[in-house]
């Protein structure tokens, strides 16, 4: 009868254990200068499993914070767990790459369970770039032609609503030559004017003509949709930032990030005055 094999475990040297040599080579200069240098490893993240919270890994983080390890615990609650127990709908919000994620999950992993009843975008990039065009840069590789192509229409019904929202921050610039100067989008009066606009009598946003800056945010707009004088946050273009089949909303004055956003003059979505604006579709 054949015996299985036995291994012992192996047994991992303590950090702080010495090793007595009989013999040591003398390492050169050069062989010197390379283990000295620190040793970097990749970062972890650690997802809490079902009923624990972020707490409950805390020892563990800091345990392989000893070993060099960076890491960082998601923050879970247990109430959290009881919540998706108790199941009923759920609303997503998605600002910018966060948009298009929610798609992929939709699709990938809500799809037999399906309690999502509104998807709600904020300067999200959900059209793929066009293809042949110069100066389009496709910044997601290929990622947002996969979830044209396998991720379900946009829809507004009562079951699921998509809602996305786009900004008319700044109208972007051509880097050569000058923009259409009779683009106009109506404001109230009482909105902040964004940069590189001014506000006619009549009530409406009017590109002021090509500066350096509007011409660097026009090639960003341009690696995006392809066209580089047309309307935006900033970031992404409004043309960009909506779906069809959706309840596509822009909002004027809008700036795409909190990072550099002021709530009073440069509000970005999350600001109170203009979530105030969009809440509504999260609880009806």
């Amino acid at each position: 009868m054949a015996l299985a094999p036995c291994f012992k475990p192996l047994q991992l040297p303590s950090r702080r254990s010495s090793c007595s040599c009989s013999a040591v080579a003398q390492p050169d200069s050069s062989s010197t200068s390379l283990s000295s240098s620190p040793v970097t490893y990749r970062p972890a993240v650690i997802l809490p499993g079902l009923g624990n919270n972020t707490g409950d890994y805390q020892k563990l983080s800091l345990t392989l914070q000893g070993y060099g390890v960076s890491t960082v615990v998601a923050k879970v609650s247990r109430i959290d767990w009881l919540r998706n127990a108790a199941g009923g709908p759920l609303s997503i919000i998605g600002h910018s790459a966060g948009g298009w994620l929610a798609r992929v999950y939709m699709e990938e992993f809500a799809k037999e369970n399906n309690n999502i009843s509104l998807l709600l975008t904020l300067g999200s990039p959900l059209q793929p770039p066009p293809k042949g065009l110069p100066g389009v840069v496709d910044q997601t590789r290929g990622l947002l032609d996969y979830v044209e192509k396998n991720c379900r229409n946009a829809v507004y019904t009562p079951e699921l609503r998509y809602v996305c929202i786009a900004g008319r921050y700044i109208y972007g610039s051509r880097l050569f030559g000058n923009s259409d100067p009779a683009a106009t989008i109506p404001v109230s009066v009482e909105q902040s004017v964004p940069d590189a606009t001014i506000a006619s009598e009549a009530g409406t946003l009017i590109s002021t003509g090509a500066t350096f800056r509007t011409r660097f945010v026009g090639q960003g707009y341009k690696q995006v949709c392809g066209q580089a004088d047309v309307w935006g946050d900033g970031v992404v273009p409004e043309v960009s930032a909506h779906l069809e089949g959706a309840l596509n909303i822009s909002f004027d004055g809008v700036y795409h990030s909190p990072v550099g956003s002021d709530d009073e003059s440069r509000p970005w979505y999350g600001s109170p005055a203009i979530v105030e604006q969009w809440v509504h579709h999260l609880l009806n």
